[in-house]
């Protein structure tokens, strides 16, 4: 079963250079990773958001800073999709759609960590006029910002300002990574629909990066999604095939959540994946798994495809 297919979150744009010389490692049209141009022209329709991600101490040996290292990804990113002609930037659902239909794919940009712009609420209207279409707040360290998974920790004042700038420019906030209570302080203020963009059921794996059900529903109050994380690590016990996948999806099923279920791999972000998963072109299999329970295609489609999409163009409309 191949269906369009909209990725929430990869992080193939670190893969293809390498930060301790900030020169370009590999290729996006063939690589020996999850995400490349090849693999994704497989499926019938192919969206990828690109993050582009840094944290504060990402060099081990200290020569380059995040914002060396967050501008030479993006560069090199940048540089990729202009090189090929496979593969075009987009902004919206709209340019998805068309550059969709002319059988290329549309690569949209995102933001993790924000160490990169140094945590500066004032360098987020200039990465939508960029293209960038979504952002974490952190990734798993405490900053500026808020607290993570790892640390505990609310939202600070910056952060608040943070996720007031990124909404007032049509950029979707994503919440992966967040401590509970940060999780909890940004739904107090959102103006906007939520993303977890590569986040599961906490209820199916009790792990603190993935969502509780009050989280999802949270979520999906928004008008926001979840997008399911292929990490096997967030997912259940060893072995994980695609059938321990299905159980995160069918439980937010059960919950009502077919309009706010997503795809967000975290490809080319980590190193396990369940069984038989290989790469970006191996979605059809998790599509024909979920149809094998009675999911119908329709709902597929959403969850493939149009969740995000009308996600996305609802941040857009969010903007004053």
């Amino acid at each position: 079963m191949n269906l369009p297919v909209c990725d929430l979150h990869c992080d193939t744009a670190l893969e293809l250079i390498s930060p301790q010389k900030l020169q370009r490692f590999c290729r996006l049209a063939r690589n020996e990773g999850h995400v490349d141009l090849e693999r994704g022209g497989r499926l019938a329709a192919y969206a990828q958001f690109f993050a582009v991600f840094t944290t504060p101490d990402m060099d081990p040996n200290g020569v380059y800073g995040p914002e060396e290292i967050f501008s030479a990804v993006l560069h090199n990113l940048l540089a990729e999709i202009e090189e090929n002609e496979r593969i075009q930037l987009a902004g919206t659902p709209a340019d998805a759609g068309r550059i969709t239909q002319g059988g290329k794919i549309a690569a949209f940009l995102s933001l993790e960590g924000p160490a990169g712009i140094g945590f500066d609420p004032g360098r987020l209207e200039e990465l939508a006029a960029r293209g960038f279409r979504m952002t974490t707040l952190t990734w798993n360290e405490q900053n500026p910002l808020a607290g993570s998974h790892k640390t505990g920790g609310g939202l600070t004042a910056r952060g608040r300002a943070f996720v007031e700038a990124a909404q007032r420019h049509g950029m979707a906030v994503d919440v992966s990574h967040l401590s509970d209570e940060a999780f909890w302080d940004i739904m107090d203020i959102t103006q906007a629909p939520v993303s977890a963009s590569h986040s599961n059921s906490r209820a199916v794996w009790p792990e603190s990066r993935n969502l509780t059900d009050a989280q999802f529903r949270a979520i999906c109050e928004t008008g926001g999604v979840a997008g399911i994380n292929l990490f096997t690590g967030f997912l259940g016990e060893e072995p994980v095939t695609l059938e321990t996948v299905c159980r995160h999806v069918l439980h937010w099923l059960d919950m009502g959540g077919e309009k706010h279920i997503a795809l967000g791999g975290d490809l080319d972000g980590c190193q396990r994946l369940p069984e038989g998963f290989t790469g970006v072109d191996c979605y059809p299999a998790l599509a024909r798994a979920l149809a094998g329970h009675g999911v119908p295609r329709r709902t597929l489609e959403d969850i493939f495809w149009n969740n995000a999409m009308r996600m996305l163009e609802r941040c857009s409309m969010s903007q004053p």
